[in-house]
């Protein structure tokens, strides 16, 4: 089965960017080659980038603070589990408590780093940080990957409070999907919301299926189109034929 998620608000989508920028970053850094963390690099400038758009910090705390209470509410409750309650509400706590550690504006240490901050400056150009552009660049580059790995992880540690916030918020998220089956006649389906609150929606189907979601998505209606997925170029065209999905609902 392949999964897409669809989140339908700006808060949702800049966690679900960070994410993808996290796991990227982090899988990038672990690896041995030059040129992985060339682009491990790039990913901490986007992580920057992304994370200093919204006061995630706030929101963050904010939303695990009500996890925390909702979820104190279940202690006693005889059909939850009671150690994995308590697991799930000391990580909260320990990720609040780390989340508050950290001070002044996300990533402001990178920013004051002059030497980082010109390489930021010369990426956004084709090409712009060739040997010849930033000859300290590639001298770091040719250091053994130990040296590298080293200083990539002293830039990235103090970003991973965020992180961790947004994992959790994510995987609460996540596992409160209501999962309903349906049939997208005709590639195409439409349901109306009836002012139901959703954050995110996700879509499910066989991975050998040649079709790809294409969902809108308001406070009234929720469209889907199914797409025949093609690299060639060539204008997106409906499946023409009826699809079986999987739509979850989710919302915390």
């Amino acid at each position: 089965m392949i999964s897409y998620e669809f989140p339908i608000n700006e808060r949702v989508r800049t966690l679900l960017r960070l994410e993808e920028l996290y796991t990227r970053t982090s899988k990038l850094a672990s690896r041995d080659d030059a040129l992985d963390h060339h682009m491990a690099l790039l990913g901490i400038f986007e992580i920057m980038e992304v994370a200093s758009r919204a006061d995630l910090k706030s929101d963050l705390l904010q939303e695990l603070e009500r996890q925390r209470q909702s979820l104190s509410a279940l202690r006693n409750n005889p059909h939850i589990s009671e150690n994995a309650l308590e697991m799930v509400l000391s990580e909260i706590e320990s990720t609040h408590s780390r989340l508050l550690e950290m001070t002044g504006k996300f990533g402001q240490y990178l920013r004051e780093n002059e030497w980082l901050m010109a390489i930021k400056q010369r990426v956004s150009i084709p090409g712009g940080v060739c040997e010849f552009d930033l000859p300290s660049y590639h001298y770091w580059r040719k250091q053994e990957a130990a040296r590298r790995r080293s200083d990539l992880e002293r830039w990235l540690t103090p970003l991973l409070p965020i992180k961790h916030g947004l994992d959790i918020v994510l995987k609460l998220l996540r596992d409160s999907a209501k999962n309903n089956y349906y049939t997208a006649k005709q590639g195409c389906f439409q349901q109306m919301s009836g002012g139901k609150v959703v954050q995110l929606l996700k879509v499910t189907l066989p991975d050998d299926l040649p079709a790809v979601p294409e969902l809108s998505a308001n406070r009234y209606a929720i469209n889907i189109r199914f797409i025949v997925p093609s690299t060639s170029g060539e204008r997106a065209k409906v499946v023409d034929a009826d699809i079986d999905f999987t739509l979850g609902y989710c919302n915390l």
